[in-house]
């Protein structure tokens, strides 16, 4: 055996990294395991050329969860301010809270000015569901405050918090129906519902879509790019004797001895495991021969991964321009949606490229030509997700340069297809071609000429850098019946305590596989609760006595 620890997590992206800071602030020998050579999953930035870009997540949402759990581990990084733009056609509004939102509706109204009833309607749908999630996320989450010292925060603050977080949780969570369905209530516009909804994924529940509209305004910018954050987690585990295993992809977990095994055959010991990677690889890490009742339970999750699979990925263009940042500052600010056609994504047909790729009676010189002029047809239609670091801290790019990071929801089936068909490369520099046409005949048009560098990231990418299956960016995929004991996550809020079990003995988990739909600050807050669970388990056992026999059996 390589090592014996205490806690051993699988996965550092930013719930494995949250759970290993926590057992190592505890001090507990903790091991954190990661398959990639750099840890932050779906959270990082990186370098080009002077262009620093950000790899995953374009700003943080603090949902009253990062600043607190920053504070309470006491990590310093500085933050600005991150205002959402909006924007369609020729029209663009800041999204600054509630207050915002007549902007939002009379842009709407300019671009649709047969549907002012349907718009009102609808914005009023958005004001009530803001309310109610402005409640989940209004006070700093109390997992990451002392309650024992500040009481001023528990009698003033938690316990009237509660009493209303009861009533709107439930609220909020009956608006559980697909967004595009929930809109058609309202509207028969199926082209205003697309301007609203397309760059959220694919059956997002209502209560999730709409309460964008007041998160926007949540969010910020830690100076640096967003892989400050993981550097800085990344030492403060160090700083308290945790170890960072990069490179280092579990293959296979041995319940019964409690040990795990890489890739390349080392062996590692412990006495609680929290798995924060792809939950995919968990189970098939897990022999599913195991003795009645557990292999039954094991095998009623691989059944339930199954039938499910991982949710939107997206496809990213990067831009690095011989343009000042002010350029970019009147057109589109620091983080913008953009949606340059207000004919919507139905327009064109959905999602025929299966039978195209699959239909034996075109060529593949054909299929091909077929399947290049609905990706620009659909990259004509689709909203862009355009964040330019350098607007929120000069340092990230060279003077008078700016780099633009431009995103759209892509398909990872229909990238995979094209893949497996041969035409891969022809597909990133066709969708680098199309982006940058768009974004100059409508939000850039002195673009042309002042690109000094551009390449793409594609779902595929981002499945062999992060490990997420299908190169997922929430976890798991919505579904019209996407409710509990059909996803193999937990998907009601007020149950995600119970995100971080597993049927396995010593085994917990943590991230946006654990609970649905999940983002950054959900990575944190599970990672958080798998922690605090582990060291629980691990205190039990102290106070029986039989804690250091598990050590001393691991090692």
């Amino acid at each position: 055996m390589t090592g014996a620890y205490d806690v051993i997590v699988v996965g550092a992206g930013i719930a494995g990294l949250t759970s290993a800071a926590y057992l190592a602030k505890a001090g507990y020998r903790t091991l954190l395991c990661e398959k990639s050579q750099q840890a932050g999953g779906l959270v990082g930035s990186f370098m080009r050329q002077g262009f620093t870009f950000d790899a995953g997540i374009r700003a943080f949402e603090n949902s009253g969860i990062v600043f607190p759990m920053l504070r309470q581990l006491g990590i310093e990084l500085a933050f600005v301010k991150n205002p959402v733009v909006i924007g369609i056609e020729d029209a663009q509004m800041t999204l600054d809270g509630a207050n915002s939102l007549a902007a939002y509706a009379a842009m709407l109204s300019a671009k649709f000015p047969d549907n002012q009833a349907d718009i009102a309607a609808i914005i009023d749908e958005i004001r009530k569901v803001t309310g109610y999630m402005d409640v989940l996320y209004g006070i700093e989450n109390p997992l990451f405050m002392d309650l024992t010292r500040d009481k001023d925060y528990l009698f003033k603050t938690l316990l009237p918090w509660l009493l209303k977080y009861q009533v709107n949780i439930r609220k909020a969570q009956r608006l559980n129906e697909p967004i595009v369905t929930y809109l058609r209530r309202f509207t028969k516009n199926q082209a205003l519902i697309d301007v609203i909804i397309q760059h959220f994924f694919d059956k997002m529940p209502t209560f999730f879509a709409l309460s964008y509209f007041g998160l926007y305004s949540d969010y910020s910018y830690p100076i640096g790019g967003t892989g400050h954050l993981v550097s800085a987690m990344v030492d403060y585990i160090v700083a308290h004797q945790g170890e960072l295993a990069l490179g280092t992809e579990i293959s296979q977990i041995d319940l019964n001895a409690r040990e795990v095994i890489t890739r390349d055959g080392r062996c590692f010991g412990y006495c609680e495991l929290i798995w924060c990677a792809d939950m995919q690889a968990l189970y098939r890490a897990v022999d599913d021969t195991q003795s009645a009742p557990l292999g039954q339970r094991v095998r009623k999750q691989q059944q339930k991964i199954r039938l499910n699979r991982g949710g939107d990925s997206i496809l990213t263009v990067y831009l690095g321009v011989d343009l000042a940042p002010s350029y970019f500052a009147a057109r589109c600010g620091p983080h913008c949606f953009y949606t340059p056609s207000k004919a919507g994504l139905s327009a064109i047909e959905a999602e025929p490229w299966a039978a195209v790729l699959a239909d034996p009676a075109r060529s593949t010189a054909d299929r091909k030509r077929a399947m290049k002029a609905w990706i620009r047809d659909y990259l004509e239609l689709t909203t862009y997700e355009i964040s330019c670091p350098a607007l929120r801290d000069p340092a990230l790019a060279t003077a008078g340069k700016t780099g633009v990071i431009v995103s759209t929801l892509m398909d990872y089936r229909l990238v995979k297809a094209i893949d497996d068909a041969g035409w891969y490369a022809d597909f990133k520099d066709l969708c680098v071609e199309q982006i940058q046409a768009v974004l100059e005949k409508s939000l850039f048009p002195d673009l042309s000429g002042q690109v000094e560098l551009s390449f793409c990231s594609t779902p595929l990418t981002l499945e062999r850098r992060t490990g997420n299956s299908g190169g997922a960016i929430t976890g798991w995929a919505f579904r019209d019946d996407a409710t509990a004991g059909k996803l193999p996550a937990v998907s009601i809020f007020r149950k995600i305590a119970k995100s971080t079990q597993t049927p396995l003995p010593h085994v917990f988990q943590a991230g946006q596989w654990t609970f649905s739909p999940s983002g950054l600050p959900v990575s944190i807050l599970t990672g958080k609760l798998a922690a605090d669970a582990v060291i629980r388990q691990l205190a039990k056992k102290s106070r029986a006595g039989d804690f250091r026999d598990d050590q001393e059996a691991h090692r």
